[in-house]
Protein backbone atom coordinates (compact mmCIF):
# COMPACT_ATOMS: atom_id res chain seq x y z
CA UNK A 1 0.00 0.00 0.00
CA UNK A 2 1.29 3.14 -1.35
CA UNK A 3 1.93 6.20 0.92
CA UNK A 4 -0.92 8.13 -0.82
CA UNK A 5 -3.29 5.70 -0.52
CA UNK A 6 -2.28 5.43 3.46
CA UNK A 7 -2.84 9.08 4.00
CA UNK A 8 -6.32 8.83 2.61
CA UNK A 9 -7.38 6.03 4.36
CA UNK A 10 -6.29 7.50 7.74
CA UNK A 11 -7.82 10.88 7.30
CA UNK A 12 -11.01 9.81 5.95
CA UNK A 13 -11.44 6.95 8.73
CA UNK A 14 -10.08 8.86 11.22
CA UNK A 15 -12.72 11.52 10.49
CA UNK A 16 -15.84 8.77 10.63
CA UNK A 17 -14.69 8.09 14.24
CA UNK A 18 -14.88 11.36 15.56
CA UNK A 19 -17.71 12.45 13.62
CA UNK A 20 -20.17 9.53 14.04
CA UNK A 21 -20.70 6.96 16.67
CA UNK A 22 -22.10 4.56 14.13
CA UNK A 23 -19.24 4.52 11.62
CA UNK A 24 -16.60 4.38 14.30
CA UNK A 25 -15.96 2.45 17.06
CA UNK A 26 -18.36 1.34 19.97
CA UNK A 27 -17.32 3.73 23.12
CA UNK A 28 -17.69 1.59 26.14
CA UNK A 29 -17.67 1.92 29.98
CA UNK A 30 -14.90 1.78 31.62
CA UNK A 31 -15.62 -1.97 33.63
CA UNK A 32 -15.95 -3.43 30.34
CA UNK A 33 -12.85 -6.10 29.95
CA UNK A 34 -12.55 -8.81 27.26
CA UNK A 35 -10.87 -12.06 27.33
CA UNK A 36 -7.34 -10.58 25.03
CA UNK A 37 -6.84 -14.36 23.97
CA UNK A 38 -10.23 -15.63 23.16
CA UNK A 39 -10.62 -16.00 19.37
CA UNK A 40 -14.36 -14.95 18.04
CA UNK A 41 -16.49 -15.44 14.29
CA UNK A 42 -18.78 -13.37 12.68
CA UNK A 43 -19.12 -12.02 9.10
CA UNK A 44 -19.03 -8.78 7.45
CA UNK A 45 -21.59 -6.36 8.18
CA UNK A 46 -20.15 -3.67 5.36
CA UNK A 47 -16.55 -2.72 4.44
CA UNK A 48 -15.29 0.66 2.90
CA UNK A 49 -12.70 -0.02 0.86
CA UNK A 50 -11.57 3.58 0.69
CA UNK A 51 -12.17 4.69 4.18
CA UNK A 52 -10.03 1.61 5.44
CA UNK A 53 -12.77 -0.04 8.03
CA UNK A 54 -16.13 -1.93 8.80
CA UNK A 55 -18.32 -3.81 10.76
CA UNK A 56 -18.77 -7.52 11.62
CA UNK A 57 -21.59 -9.36 13.26
CA UNK A 58 -20.26 -11.58 15.69
CA UNK A 59 -21.65 -15.23 15.97
CA UNK A 60 -21.32 -15.17 19.96
CA UNK A 61 -24.03 -13.09 20.90
CA UNK A 62 -23.86 -10.60 24.46
CA UNK A 63 -20.13 -10.66 24.23
CA UNK A 64 -20.28 -6.92 22.99
CA UNK A 65 -22.73 -4.12 22.73
CA UNK A 66 -25.06 -4.59 19.80
CA UNK A 67 -23.34 -7.74 18.96
CA UNK A 68 -21.13 -6.23 16.35
CA UNK A 69 -17.35 -4.72 16.26
CA UNK A 70 -15.66 -2.62 14.58
CA UNK A 71 -12.26 -3.36 12.19
CA UNK A 72 -9.69 -1.42 10.84
CA UNK A 73 -7.70 -2.59 7.79
CA UNK A 74 -4.93 -3.03 9.74
CA UNK A 75 -6.24 -5.65 11.62
CA UNK A 76 -6.72 -7.51 8.58
CA UNK A 77 -4.30 -10.51 8.28
CA UNK A 78 -3.49 -10.74 4.53
CA UNK A 79 -0.90 -10.76 1.58
CA UNK A 80 -2.96 -8.70 -0.59
CA UNK A 81 -2.06 -6.21 -1.92
CA UNK A 82 -4.90 -3.00 -0.98
CA UNK A 83 -6.36 -4.98 1.98
CA UNK A 84 -9.99 -5.26 2.02
CA UNK A 85 -13.38 -7.32 3.50
CA UNK A 86 -16.15 -8.76 1.55
CA UNK A 87 -19.59 -8.35 2.26
CA UNK A 88 -21.00 -11.73 3.91
CA UNK A 89 -17.77 -13.12 4.31
CA UNK A 90 -17.16 -15.42 7.05
CA UNK A 91 -13.96 -14.19 9.58
CA UNK A 92 -12.84 -15.03 13.04
CA UNK A 93 -10.88 -12.25 15.20
CA UNK A 94 -10.06 -11.77 18.51
CA UNK A 95 -11.58 -8.45 20.25
CA UNK A 96 -9.34 -5.06 22.04
CA UNK A 97 -10.54 -2.18 24.23
CA UNK A 98 -7.98 0.86 22.88
CA UNK A 99 -7.93 4.00 23.87
CA UNK A 100 -9.10 7.02 21.43
CA UNK A 101 -9.72 10.59 21.36
CA UNK A 102 -12.81 11.48 20.04
CA UNK A 103 -12.99 15.95 20.26
CA UNK A 104 -11.53 17.07 23.49
CA UNK A 105 -12.91 13.39 25.20
CA UNK A 106 -10.18 10.58 25.29
CA UNK A 107 -12.37 7.08 25.20
CA UNK A 108 -12.04 3.39 25.74
CA UNK A 109 -13.70 1.44 22.57
CA UNK A 110 -13.76 -1.98 21.21
CA UNK A 111 -12.23 -2.99 18.04
CA UNK A 112 -11.92 -6.14 16.28
CA UNK A 113 -8.31 -7.38 16.13
CA UNK A 114 -5.65 -10.70 14.15
CA UNK A 115 -8.67 -10.85 11.74
CA UNK A 116 -8.52 -14.08 9.61
CA UNK A 117 -10.18 -16.55 7.56
CA UNK A 118 -12.52 -18.87 10.34
CA UNK A 119 -9.56 -21.88 11.11
CA UNK A 120 -6.75 -18.71 10.88
CA UNK A 121 -6.48 -18.61 6.99
CA UNK A 122 -4.73 -15.05 5.65
CA UNK A 123 -7.88 -12.77 3.73
CA UNK A 124 -6.83 -13.19 0.57
CA UNK A 125 -9.63 -11.92 -1.64
CA UNK A 126 -8.88 -9.63 -3.88
CA UNK A 127 -7.96 -11.56 -6.84
CA UNK A 128 -10.75 -13.60 -6.92
CA UNK A 129 -12.93 -9.87 -7.23
CA UNK A 130 -10.60 -8.76 -9.44
CA UNK A 131 -11.13 -12.12 -12.00
CA UNK A 132 -14.66 -10.48 -11.99
CA UNK A 133 -14.41 -6.89 -12.41
CA UNK A 134 -11.32 -6.16 -14.92
CA UNK A 135 -10.50 -7.31 -18.29
CA UNK A 136 -6.85 -8.63 -18.62
CA UNK A 137 -4.57 -8.55 -21.30
CA UNK A 138 -3.68 -12.67 -21.95
CA UNK A 139 -4.95 -13.33 -18.76
CA UNK A 140 -4.68 -12.66 -15.43
CA UNK A 141 -2.21 -14.65 -14.41
CA UNK A 142 0.28 -13.41 -17.50
CA UNK A 143 3.45 -11.40 -15.83
CA UNK A 144 5.45 -8.80 -17.84
CA UNK A 145 8.52 -7.33 -17.02
CA UNK A 146 9.64 -3.52 -17.44
CA UNK A 147 10.51 -0.55 -15.73
CA UNK A 148 9.20 2.35 -13.02
CA UNK A 149 9.94 5.06 -15.29
CA UNK A 150 8.33 7.61 -11.96
CA UNK A 151 5.75 7.46 -9.06
CA UNK A 152 4.83 10.08 -7.17
CA UNK A 153 3.48 9.37 -3.94
CA UNK A 154 1.76 12.24 -2.83
CA UNK A 155 -0.58 12.10 -6.33
CA UNK A 156 -0.74 8.60 -6.02
CA UNK A 157 0.19 7.40 -9.60
CA UNK A 158 3.18 6.62 -11.71
CA UNK A 159 4.22 5.21 -15.49
CA UNK A 160 5.70 2.11 -15.89
CA UNK A 161 7.73 0.66 -18.70
CA UNK A 162 7.54 -2.35 -20.32
CA UNK A 163 10.24 -4.41 -21.73
CA UNK A 164 10.82 -5.07 -25.23
CA UNK A 165 10.08 -8.56 -26.51
CA UNK A 166 6.70 -9.20 -25.76
CA UNK A 167 4.73 -10.28 -28.26
CA UNK A 168 1.13 -8.95 -27.38
CA UNK A 169 -2.20 -9.05 -29.23
CA UNK A 170 -3.62 -5.68 -28.10
CA UNK A 171 -2.22 -2.03 -28.95
CA UNK A 172 -0.40 -1.43 -25.67
CA UNK A 173 1.72 0.93 -25.90
CA UNK A 174 5.07 1.28 -24.21
CA UNK A 175 4.23 3.21 -21.48
CA UNK A 176 1.39 2.59 -19.23
CA UNK A 177 0.03 3.94 -15.97
CA UNK A 178 0.16 2.68 -12.83
CA UNK A 179 -2.12 3.40 -9.87
CA UNK A 180 -0.49 3.02 -6.14
CA UNK A 181 -3.18 0.36 -5.19
CA UNK A 182 -1.98 -1.94 -7.51
CA UNK A 183 1.28 -1.81 -6.01
CA UNK A 184 2.02 -5.19 -4.32
CA UNK A 185 3.40 -3.64 -0.80
CA UNK A 186 2.52 -6.67 0.91
CA UNK A 187 -0.16 -4.29 2.93
CA UNK A 188 2.66 -1.51 3.83
CA UNK A 189 2.94 1.87 3.49
CA UNK A 190 5.58 2.37 0.46
CA UNK A 191 8.31 4.68 2.49
CA UNK A 192 10.94 5.01 -0.14
CA UNK A 193 11.67 5.87 -4.08
CA UNK A 194 10.77 2.99 -6.80
CA UNK A 195 11.62 5.02 -9.71
CA UNK A 196 13.93 2.88 -11.90
CA UNK A 197 13.07 0.02 -10.41
CA UNK A 198 12.74 -3.34 -12.61
CA UNK A 199 9.36 -5.00 -12.13
CA UNK A 200 6.88 -7.38 -12.57
CA UNK A 201 3.28 -6.95 -13.55
CA UNK A 202 0.13 -8.10 -15.38
CA UNK A 203 -2.03 -5.51 -17.71
CA UNK A 204 -5.50 -4.50 -17.50
CA UNK A 205 -7.86 -2.53 -19.89
CA UNK A 206 -9.83 0.46 -18.96
CA UNK A 207 -13.59 -0.30 -18.98
CA UNK A 208 -14.00 1.70 -21.93
CA UNK A 209 -11.10 -0.63 -23.40
CA UNK A 210 -9.49 2.42 -24.74
CA UNK A 211 -6.48 2.77 -22.43
CA UNK A 212 -4.35 0.10 -20.18
CA UNK A 213 -2.57 -0.08 -16.91
CA UNK A 214 -0.32 -2.32 -15.07
CA UNK A 215 -1.85 -4.99 -12.25
CA UNK A 216 -0.62 -6.14 -9.41
CA UNK A 217 3.24 -4.86 -9.51
CA UNK A 218 5.98 -6.72 -8.02
CA UNK A 219 9.53 -7.23 -7.47
CA UNK A 220 10.82 -9.55 -10.57
CA UNK A 221 10.26 -13.03 -9.56
CA UNK A 222 6.26 -12.03 -7.69
CA UNK A 223 8.00 -10.56 -4.28
CA UNK A 224 6.05 -7.75 -2.87
CA UNK A 225 8.18 -4.29 -3.34
CA UNK A 226 8.49 -3.84 0.35
CA UNK A 227 11.76 -1.90 1.87
CA UNK A 228 12.37 -5.22 4.02
CA UNK A 229 12.82 -6.95 0.23
CA UNK A 230 14.80 -4.20 -1.42
CA UNK A 231 17.12 -4.03 1.54
CA UNK A 232 17.85 -7.88 1.62
CA UNK A 233 16.36 -8.53 5.15
CA UNK A 234 17.26 -12.22 6.38
CA UNK A 235 15.26 -13.21 9.67
CA UNK A 236 17.54 -15.00 11.84
CA UNK A 237 15.12 -17.68 13.55
CA UNK A 238 12.37 -17.36 15.13
CA UNK A 239 13.96 -16.49 19.22
CA UNK A 240 12.94 -13.44 21.29
CA UNK A 241 15.18 -11.52 22.79
CA UNK A 242 15.08 -8.67 25.37
CA UNK A 243 16.67 -5.27 25.55
CA UNK A 244 15.37 -1.74 26.39
CA UNK A 245 14.86 0.89 23.68
CA UNK A 246 17.92 3.63 23.65
CA UNK A 247 16.87 5.65 21.37
CA UNK A 248 13.18 6.59 19.27
CA UNK A 249 12.76 9.10 16.48
CA UNK A 250 8.72 9.26 16.80
CA UNK A 251 8.35 11.87 13.30
CA UNK A 252 10.43 9.10 11.69
CA UNK A 253 9.30 5.96 12.88
CA UNK A 254 12.55 4.45 13.92
CA UNK A 255 15.14 3.69 16.77
CA UNK A 256 17.45 2.01 18.27
CA UNK A 257 17.16 -1.08 21.07
CA UNK A 258 20.31 -2.10 23.73
CA UNK A 259 19.73 -5.89 23.72
CA UNK A 260 20.32 -7.05 27.26
CA UNK A 261 24.00 -8.72 28.24
CA UNK A 262 22.68 -12.06 29.45
CA UNK A 263 21.69 -13.66 26.01
CA UNK A 264 23.79 -14.94 23.34
CA UNK A 265 22.51 -13.32 19.49
CA UNK A 266 22.97 -15.47 16.29
CA UNK A 267 26.44 -15.18 14.97
CA UNK A 268 25.27 -13.10 11.77
CA UNK A 269 23.82 -10.45 13.94
CA UNK A 270 27.18 -10.30 16.32
CA UNK A 271 28.77 -9.73 12.94
CA UNK A 272 27.12 -7.00 12.25
CA UNK A 273 26.96 -5.11 15.49
CA UNK A 274 30.43 -5.99 15.28
CA UNK A 275 31.17 -4.13 12.52
CA UNK A 276 28.83 -0.85 12.94
CA UNK A 277 30.88 -0.31 16.56
CA UNK A 278 33.81 -0.42 14.61
CA UNK A 279 32.62 2.31 11.74
CA UNK A 280 31.42 4.32 15.21
CA UNK A 281 34.58 4.07 16.59
CA UNK A 282 36.11 5.12 13.52
CA UNK A 283 33.96 8.11 13.15
CA UNK A 284 34.66 9.51 17.25
CA UNK A 285 31.95 10.93 19.52
CA UNK A 286 32.10 14.13 20.72
CA UNK A 287 31.38 13.25 24.44
CA UNK A 288 33.88 10.24 24.15
CA UNK A 289 32.20 7.38 25.61
CA UNK A 290 32.36 3.65 23.56
CA UNK A 291 29.65 2.83 21.09
CA UNK A 292 27.51 1.18 21.95
CA UNK A 293 25.43 -2.81 20.23
CA UNK A 294 22.35 -1.50 18.66
CA UNK A 295 19.86 -3.21 16.57
CA UNK A 296 18.20 -0.60 14.11
CA UNK A 297 13.91 -1.15 14.35
CA UNK A 298 11.07 0.44 12.75
CA UNK A 299 7.48 1.27 13.34
CA UNK A 300 6.21 -1.02 11.48
CA UNK A 301 8.08 -3.75 12.94
CA UNK A 302 6.80 -3.29 16.43
CA UNK A 303 3.67 -5.11 17.86
CA UNK A 304 0.46 -2.24 16.64
CA UNK A 305 0.07 -1.96 20.80
CA UNK A 306 3.03 -1.06 21.58
CA UNK A 307 4.16 2.82 22.18
CA UNK A 308 8.04 3.23 21.99
CA UNK A 309 9.93 5.14 24.23
CA UNK A 310 13.10 5.87 25.87
CA UNK A 311 13.83 3.37 28.53
CA UNK A 312 10.87 0.65 27.54
CA UNK A 313 11.59 -2.30 28.12
CA UNK A 314 11.10 -4.83 25.13
CA UNK A 315 11.08 -8.10 23.43
CA UNK A 316 12.06 -8.88 19.84
CA UNK A 317 13.56 -11.28 17.09
CA UNK A 318 16.20 -10.11 15.03
CA UNK A 319 17.49 -10.20 11.62
CA UNK A 320 20.13 -8.81 9.29
CA UNK A 321 20.21 -7.15 5.70
CA UNK A 322 22.05 -4.81 3.57
CA UNK A 323 22.48 -1.99 6.46
CA UNK A 324 23.64 -3.67 9.57
CA UNK A 325 21.30 -5.97 12.10
CA UNK A 326 18.17 -4.49 13.52
CA UNK A 327 15.08 -5.89 15.82
CA UNK A 328 11.59 -7.09 14.59
CA UNK A 329 8.33 -8.33 16.14
CA UNK A 330 8.93 -5.77 18.80
CA UNK A 331 6.65 -6.11 21.40
CA UNK A 332 6.52 -4.60 25.40
CA UNK A 333 8.00 -6.90 28.28
CA UNK A 334 5.04 -6.79 30.99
Amino acid sequence: MTLGVQKTIQKTSAGADTKSGDNGPVAIPEDFTVDKDARYTGSVIDFNKWRGFGHIAMDQKGVVPGDKVFIHWKNIQTDDRFPRLQQGLQVEFGLVVSQEWRGWNKVRSLKAKTLTLPGGGMVNIQDAMDAESMSFVGAQNFRYTGTVKFFDQFRNFGWVVIDDGFALDEPVPKEIKVEGEELNTAGKPLRMRIDKLAIEFGIVKSKKGDSYMAYNVTLPGGAPITQEAMEHRKEEGGQRYTGTVQWWQRWQGWGHIVPDDDQILPSAVQEKLEMAVTQAAAKGKADGKPPEKLLYFRKDDCEWTLRPELGKKVSFTVYVDDKGAGAKDVMPVD
